[in-house]
């Protein structure tokens, strides 16, 4: 991923928050085959934290990937910028983005490790919901976990990136800003949030 250095992002805690917020990334392996899945970013596991997940069985992807060095994409709040909220000109539209790629080796999961992950997947968008037996008997899960291969991934490197518009002039962000707050696109509002709890490209 192209970074400037005025774009990137270094602050490790800024780009695990990004990561937890952000859980459905993009795995892809050197031959150029990629995965959408839902993870989960775990801080804990070596310097840089590991990526849990799961693949269906059924796919031919994971023995790809088995111990093979892979890139996953997750894409942060982004939205389309229009040059109506600058206040210099002649401008053009752009598009601004948080995206975090990151790298590392992939081995497999044990049946139990699996079960942990899934939960913890689980637990997060709906805490409580792997306990609810009238939704999830056990062995209606232990059935659907028969169909999938868990993963972990330890990351050996990071690149996070954000393009709030940070080269432009005080005033051009100000309107960017004002423009994302007033519109009514879900993904702008998420952007503009972005943009104020990071008190970059707000024009201060």
């Amino acid at each position: 991923m192209y970074i400037p250095k005025n774009l990137e992002i270094n602050d490790r805690a800024v780009i695990k928050q990004v990561l937890a917020e952000n859980g459905f990334g993009v795995l892809v392996t050197s031959d150029l085959t990629a995965t959408h899945l839902p993870l989960i970013y775990k801080a804990g596991d070596g310097e840089l934290g590991s990526i849990l997940g799961h693949f269906a069985k059924s796919n031919p992807h994971w023995e790809a990937a088995i111990n093979q060095r892979v890139l996953i994409v997750f894409q942060g709040p982004h939205a389309y910028i229009s040059p109506n909220w600058y206040t210099t000109n002649p401008a053009v539209p752009t598009w601004n983005y948080v995206a975090v790629h990151c790298y590392g080796y992939l081995e497999l999961l044990s049946n139990e490790e699996n079960k942990l992950a899934m939960d913890q997947l689980v637990n997060k968008y709906e805490p409580g919901l792997s306990n609810n037996m009238d939704i999830m008997p056990n062995e209606y899960q232990e059935r659907l976990r028969s169909g999938v291969v868990g993963f972990k991934v330890v990351l050996d490197d990071i690149h996070a990136k954000e393009k709030l518009g940070q080269h432009r002039k005080p005033e051009d962000q100000a309107g960017v800003y004002a423009g994302l707050s007033a519109s009514s696109d879900p993904d702008s509002q998420k952007l503009a949030a972005y943009i104020l709890k990071r008190s970059i490209g707000v024009g201060i």
